[in-house]
């Protein structure tokens, strides 16, 4: 038991303040849908308890993802939270096409909806919490990118650095992005529902959330699929070719593989070294890049294996103008 809860302090924290943060959002809507009858609440409602669902699984996943490699596993378990995240946007699936269903009877057998103020307040309430939830993962891409932002400049920058974010991290941010765009929508269309009568309003919103939820689906099902089949971080592998190439032992690289592994990278090596060198002389040259390359952001695993110098430069896969990775 000690050991689950140890697992569980390692799981990413946004996705567990997501959780529990729309599940009470979740709660909260379905009772004022029980009271207004409002269809844009109700596409609402199961977006809260759609994310609840799926970033609580993604907790779980990510806190697993951690668990040390075993005899039966000896890569370790850092791609479970790709397979969680593949599970988490089928619920999301199921959930967006129910949206979709219900906003299209809404239009097609518009129903007028009582308590505006009940649910304008609600909505209220959910876009700040959403909104705080928001700011919070977009803060935590940063800081997994190593960068830092004032509170206005954090939004914006965290789209700018998403793809380095990790999956966990960057599913909480596009799923309550969706959440907080979402319920402006909601709370605008049922503010033209009340007061113009035009009932189809709470329907669109409805599809257009339900749609918004899609794309979060779509998005989130190709990267982590790409993330389980072992996709290749190709920023990352051109910066430490580079680090490689700045050793003036380093001859040559015949095999640079840098892996996402989950949230981590593994890095396997093959370079060429002057065959005059001694025992000791390699064993310090492995030892001295193992340090660097270890000390890189997110790289979790490293394999280094050496050949001779053949004379020849095979490695050409390097960009003339390396990014600052540390």
């Amino acid at each position: 038991m000690s050991n689950v809860w140890s697992l569980l302090k390692k799981g990413n924290k946004p996705s567990l303040l997501a959780a529990l943060v729309n599940l009470f959002l979740g709660v909260l809507k379905g009772v004022a849908f029980f009271f207004t009858g409002n269809i844009a609440m109700f596409a609402e409602m199961m977006h809260s308890l759609g994310d609840s669902a799926n970033q609580f699984f993604v907790f779980i996943g990510s806190a697993l993802s951690k668990k040390a490699p075993t005899r039966q596993f000896p890569k370790g378990f850092g791609r479970v939270v790709n397979l969680v995240c593949l599970g988490a946007v089928l619920i999301v699936g199921i959930l967006s096409y129910e949206t979709i269903k219900e906003g299209w009877h809404q239009i097609t057998h518009p129903a007028p909806s009582n308590g505006m103020w009940i649910s304008l307040s609600v909505l209220a309430i959910g876009i700040i919490l959403e909104g705080v939830v928001l700011m919070k993962a977009a803060k935590e891409i940063l800081h997994e990118s190593n960068e830092s932002a004032t509170f206005f400049s954090a939004l914006p920058k965290a789209f700018t650095h998403l793809n380095r974010a990790k999956p966990a991290t960057k599913l909480v941010f596009m799923e309550d992005l969706v959440a907080t765009s979402g319920g402006v929508l909601a709370l605008v269309a049922v503010i033209i529902a009340h007061f113009t009568g035009f009932l189809q309003a709470e329907g669109i919103a409805s599809i257009l959330i339900g749609l918004m939820m899609f794309y979060v689906v779509g998005v989130i099902f190709l990267e982590n699929a790409r993330g389980v089949i072992g996709e290749t971080d190709e920023e990352m592998l051109n910066h430490i070719a580079h680090l490689l190439w700045e050793d003036k032992n380093v001859r040559d690289i015949q095999k640079l593989e840098v892996v996402k592994e989950g949230e981590f990278l593994h890095v396997e090596v093959l370079a060429e070294i002057d065959p005059s060198l001694t025992f000791a002389e390699v064993d310090d040259i492995r030892d001295h890049l193992m340090k660097i390359l270890l000390s890189q952001t997110k790289v979790s695993k490293v394999t280094i294996a050496f050949d001779e110098d053949d004379g020849i430069t095979n490695w050409n896969h390097i960009d003339d103008h390396p990014n600052n990775m540390k």
